[in-house]
């Protein structure tokens, strides 16, 4: 795919998982993060951007050699939105952006390939979100004139808001793949990660 940017939130405090971060736990023999970040960047060939916060120097230490960007967000603590923000802030233009998470070890390149050919099918001037039954998944798209309205209020920035009020901006796209939909939050969360046959351990 050209011209698609990624921004991969990897700055939460990973406060369920206890005394662990779970984006450094093993993931087919590697950390967590590299794991996922290694899917997007085999899908896209545009920029990425991951963005810090909790744990920054290890994070990034995980990520050396991969051809990425980091964005360090000083308010991680605020939650998610703030990440959002300071993503797109230092994301490089593209016409699409994917905004995805560093905890869905299960989601593959080929999983990311088939949300932005359904974006592409669809209507590209909106935002694509994948979803299973009532559930939202991840990563999503948004398309570059959209873009810099997630940033339009200060106070709440990012996508759940923005997706929420203007329902005619959004499309949603019913694709199968446990990848979207399976992140990882407490310890039994990992536990049961592990023992399903899509993940290598």
């Amino acid at each position: 795919m050209t011209d698609v940017a990624a921004i991969i939130l990897a700055a939460g405090q990973s406060r369920r998982m206890g005394d662990q971060n779970k984006l450094l736990l093993p993931i087919s023999g590697m950390p967590m993060i590299r794991h996922v970040v290694l899917q997007y960047r085999a899908a896209i060939t545009g920029p990425i951007v991951v963005v810090t916060g909790y744990d920054a120097a290890r994070i990034v230490s995980a990520l050396e050699d991969i051809d990425v960007a980091f964005a360090f967000n000083p308010d991680h603590e605020t939650g998610q939105q703030t990440s959002v923000a300071c993503g797109l802030r230092a994301c490089p233009s593209a016409e699409l952006v994917l905004i995805g998470l560093g905890d869905q070890p299960l989601l593959n390149a080929g999983d990311i390939s088939s949300l932005l050919q359904a974006h592409i099918a669809g209507d590209p001037a909106k935002i694509s979100i994948p979803i299973k039954g009532d559930k939202r998944g991840n990563p999503i798209v948004i398309p570059k004139t959209l873009q810099p309205r997630l940033l339009e209020d200060p106070d709440r920035p990012g996508c759940m808001r923005f997706t929420r009020e203007n329902p005619d901006l959004v499309q949603r796209h019913a694709l199968k793949a446990h990848g979207f939909y399976t992140d990882v939050d407490t310890p039994d969360a990992y536990q049961a990660l592990l023992a399903r046959k899509e993940t290598v351990q």
